[in-house]
């Protein structure tokens, strides 16, 4: 007889407007909002039951692994911090015992790149436990779920949209307020308007790769602590995101790459750290080319940019940047959220 393998996959995404007014406590106190869209980069998970009293725990894509006794709460530190956290509160809530299992975990992009890799891993791995043990999860419990494991039990520093994200899918127009409420508004863009903004819009790695807590954390300081440009400059990326929605929505998409622009002018001001010299370059190298305006997402301070590039100009800015060491990562729009499915394997 062959096993069973539960496997998920969440989408990553790409921030188009807002990014960091998900943040507390900015979206407690003002109430913030993004725009997002999810891309064919994906988080996956696979989780096979065993018979061994272990819990093996593997992130492929980093070559690494934890074979820890199975307890009702693993350890919480690394290696795979987030995986034993996930493990720890589905043991807590659901099954009340320890579980022997094999659970094995990859990412299309690397860590700390700026399209919510944490986030949408959490979210993957519920995914496959959801799929496991038959949890009555929806999608707004799953993404609340992912959120209160990785910021509140886990302590990382972060948002709320890159959950709700890989859970939900497509192009969302997400509100975030007081208590934790979370209203996500999926947008009907017509196909066409899609179409040309995912031509126009490209996906930069810079091959740098950051911790976006240390660049949160002091975002959040400046705004617990009052600080009048960084209250200013989150109230415009707000207003940015309005703005993005309405353009998709009418399709005036080449109003895209001002929107970004503005934002990108605005997100400097939120932290330290949140531009660097080789991204203010890579930038201007972009603009110089053809681009109208482009980003740094998700946190900033390196990572993956965007660029919005109008007509046919995509294939100037792409020469342009072949002088740096990043690369270009092709993708698709894509409307699915979190899938779950179960594979039986011949033994």
């Amino acid at each position: 007889m062959g096993s069973i393998l539960y496997r998920s996959r969440a989408p990553l995404r790409i921030g188009l407007a807002g990014g960091g007014t998900d943040v507390s406590p900015y979206a407690e106190l003002y109430g913030g909002a993004v725009l997002n869209a999810t891309i064919s980069l994906y988080a996956h998970a696979s989780l096979e039951l065993i018979e061994e009293p272990l819990v093996i725990l593997r992130a492929a894509d980093k070559q690494e692994e934890a074979r820890l006794p199975a307890l009702v709460e693993l350890p919480l530190e690394e290696p795979l911090l987030l995986l034993r956290g996930v493990y720890n509160r589905i043991i807590r809530d659901y099954v009340k015992a320890p579980l022997s299992l094999r659970l094995t975990t990859a990412v299309d992009v690397p860590p700390g790149s700026g399209l919510g890799t944490s986030s949408t891993l959490v979210v993957a791995v519920i995914g496959a436990f959801v799929e496991a043990l038959g949890l009555p999860l929806g999608e707004y419990e799953i993404a609340r779920l992912a959120y209160e494991i990785e910021r509140i039990e886990l302590a990382q520093k972060g948002g709320r949209q890159d959950q709700y994200a890989a859970t939900f899918g497509g192009v969302n127009f997400m509100e975030f307020y007081a208590e934790d409420r979370v209203i996500v508004n999926p947008l009907r863009v017509k196909s066409e308007y899609l179409y040309e903004l995912e031509h126009n819009l490209l996906l930069y790695y810079t091959a740098t790769s950051r911790s976006s807590s240390a660049i949160i954390e002091i975002q959040q300081q400046r705004v617990s602590q009052g600080a009048i440009e960084s209250i200013e400059a989150s109230h415009r990326l707000k207003e940015e995101a309005f703005r993005m929605k309405e353009a998709l929505l009418k399709g005036r998409i080449d109003e895209i790459g001002h929107i970004l622009d503005v934002g990108f002018q605005h997100k400097r001001k939120l932290a330290e750290g949140v531009s660097t010299p080789l991204v203010e370059e890579i930038y201007e190298a972009a603009r110089r080319a053809g681009a109208t305006g482009g980003k740094i997402s998700g946190a900033g301070g390196g990572g993956f940019m965007v660029f919005y590039c109008p007509g046919t100009t995509r294939y100037a800015v792409s020469a342009a940047l072949a002088s740096f060491e990043g690369r270009f990562f092709p993708y698709h729009f894509v409307s699915e959220g979190l899938t779950t499915w179960t594979v039986k394997l011949s033994s």
